[in-house]
């Protein structure tokens, strides 16, 4: 289960790392097809990171919150960036379908400037921790996703 969840993680990020974030602050909805990938990947690597907690017997990783797995993923290495994971949880929480265009384009925007690049570290985090790779190698490939 860890791995099939791990992997579902990846391959959502890899689909939001292909969006075209430009096209996505002119066209309102492919902008929403962004805002929805964003919050799947969030789910997903919650979903992830809850995994690799439950097996390494972490307590309170059972029935956690994503906002409580965030904390429990700082406080055991696996985020070192908690403001970052934090203000993604502030963001997604608004409703942001009831917002306006400028606020939509601005949180495309910082999805593609900086909440990608958490999610990609937390994949680094867990392939390592999951997989065992060699931390010397800069790129591995796991079940044909790299990072």
């Amino acid at each position: 289960m860890i791995i099939i969840k791990y992997d579902s993680f990846v391959t959502c990020l890899n689909a939001l790392e292909q969006a075209d974030f430009n096209k996505a602050c002119r066209d309102e909805i492919y902008r929403m097809g962004v805002l929805c990938k964003f919050n799947q990947t969030f789910e997903l690597a919650c979903k992830a990171l809850q995994e690799v907690l439950r097996f390494g017997n972490v307590d309170g990783a059972e029935i956690a919150t994503p906002r409580e797995i965030i904390k429990l993923g700082c406080d055991n290495g696996y985020i070192a960036d908690a403001d970052s994971w934090q203000l993604m949880i502030e963001k997604r929480s608004q409703d942001i379908y009831f917002c306006d265009d400028e606020v939509k384009k601005e949180f495309v925007v910082m999805i593609k400037d900086c909440f990608v690049s958490k999610f990609k570290k937390l994949a680094e985090i867990l392939e390592k921790k999951l997989f065992l790779t060699n931390s010397d190698s800069d790129s591995e490939f796991v079940r044909g996703h790299r990072y």
